[in-house]
């Protein structure tokens, strides 16, 4: 679908502004105009930023990040290679920024036990692009640059205190390690299991991992009996 704007269009508007490149009488005439222009052109690029990032976190979990060129990530955004500069100093600015805009999508919700059902689970194995980007990038992370691996650092310790707060107890520090074995559990199911051609092997790290979850923290009476109804 063609956008209204195009990145090298909404540049090259911000830059005549900036400068000031019009009249007296095209400021008194049309300043409104030039106002709203300026509005929506911002709103264009932050838009086309979204898309950016959309796109290069769906390839880089896809792909790794060597694999995916800056001009593959423009492309699937239905953008010019050029115009990635307008956005990005570089790529590892764009790969940081990537794991960035994922911190809050991956967390987990209020019901904690769908959440694991869902991350365990064949369809997450199966498409890495639209999953958790940890399990799909963190074997790629350490040869990153440093603000890369901040961002990865923040996601996981952001997972690490949504899930220390599902946690029973009343102890925080039991409940945090908890959280950090129960969470390098699943990681590291979820990356044995696509990393192996043997399908019963594959699902059986996803199904054991999960009752290994279950055996380390049973859950409420009520959940249990809703579990044994739905068997």
């Amino acid at each position: 679908m063609a956008l209204p704007f195009s990145l090298d269009h909404s540049l090259f508007m911000i830059d005549i502004i900036n400068k000031s490149i019009y009249d007296d009488h095209h400021d008194n005439v049309n300043g409104a105009w030039r106002w709203k222009d300026m509005k929506v052109t911002r709103e264009q690029m932050a838009q086309n930023r979204d898309r950016i990032l959309t796109e290069a976190g769906r390839l880089f979990r896809e792909k790794g990040f060597d694999a995916v060129s800056v001009a593959e990530v423009m492309k699937a955004a239905g953008l010019t290679h050029g115009g990635f500069y307008g956005h990005f100093r570089s790529k590892d600015d764009l790969i940081a920024h990537a794991i960035s805009q994922a911190v809050g999508s991956q967390s987990a919700t209020d019901d904690i036990d769908a959440w694991i059902d869902a991350y365990l689970s064949g369809p997450h194995r199966d498409h890495p692009e639209l999953g958790c980007p940890m399990a799909a990038l963190a074997g790629f992370m350490r040869q990153q640059a440093p603000e890369a691996r901040a961002s990865m650092a923040k996601m996981l310790a952001g997972q690490i205190d949504a899930l220390a707060q599902t946690v029973s107890g009343t102890d925080a520090t039991a409940r945090r390690r908890a959280a950090i074995g129960r969470l390098s559990a699943m990681v590291g199911a979820l990356i044995l299991s696509r990393a192996i051609d043997d399908p019963a092997l594959s699902d059986e790290l996803l199904a054991e991992t999960r009752a290994w979850i279950d055996d380390a923290d049973p859950p409420a009476p009520k959940l249990l009996a809703r579990r044994r109804r739905a068997a």
